[in-house]
């Protein structure tokens, strides 16, 4: 028997106002001495506020897990999920990849939806280290796995760009749950497979 648990937009989260997004991008950036007059800005308060409501909102998926029938009991490791957010604290982006794994306990969960657990999270303000934990612990209370590993590699614009301009800087997060915590060997084959020195 499968399990499907839907994942959709939050409702705490109030409804997007493309209008007023419009009109606060179109102040911000006149307040910053951008001459929207000019040929090819005329359009850029709408397409700003348009892409930023594209990049918070979540699509909506099903959490389909299975039986582990087999008694599957070794890593699964998906490598290498490119993702892409902004930063809170300056709304630039960070984008990397996220390694997301796990021990199995009774359930298994479908492969693509590891990816989309880490889209899902993404898709909001964040700082790094928040997004890893909040992969891992629904990764945990969905499955109640034996254990789960997510290490997320991103660069971060308001690091490359602004501020120090550390250009290639790139910034690695962890978060292990379960036996990957507990178990050294475990956790050493994880950073092993995910492909990142531990």
């Amino acid at each position: 028997m499968t399990v499907d648990v839907t994942i959709a937009r939050e409702d705490r989260r109030p409804s997007v106002d493309l209008v007023a997004a419009e009109l606060a991008a179109e102040r911000f950036l006149a307040a910053l001495g951008v001459d929207l007059d000019g040929d090819g800005l005329g359009e850029t308060p709408a397409r700003m506020a348009r892409a930023y409501a594209e990049l918070f909102e979540p699509r909506p998926f099903r959490m389909t897990t299975f039986p582990n029938d087999e008694g599957y009991d070794e890593l699964v490791v998906a490598r290498e999920i490119p993702f892409r957010t902004v930063c809170e604290h300056h709304l630039l982006p960070f984008a990397g990849v996220a390694h997301v794994g796990y021990l199995p306990g009774e359930r298994i969960v479908g492969l693509s939806k590891l990816a989309r657990v880490v889209e899902h999270f993404a898709a909001r303000p964040q700082v790094q280290e928040r997004l890893t934990k909040q992969v891992a612990d629904h990764l945990a209370a969905e499955l109640q796995p034996r254990g789960v590993g997510v290490v997320l590699q991103a660069e971060h614009a308001c690091m490359t760009l602004r501020g120090v301009r550390a250009a290639g800087a790139t910034t690695v997060t962890s978060t292990l749950l379960g036996t990957l915590r507990t178990d050294p060997r475990s956790r050493a084959e994880f950073f092993a497979l995910a492909g990142v020195s531990g």
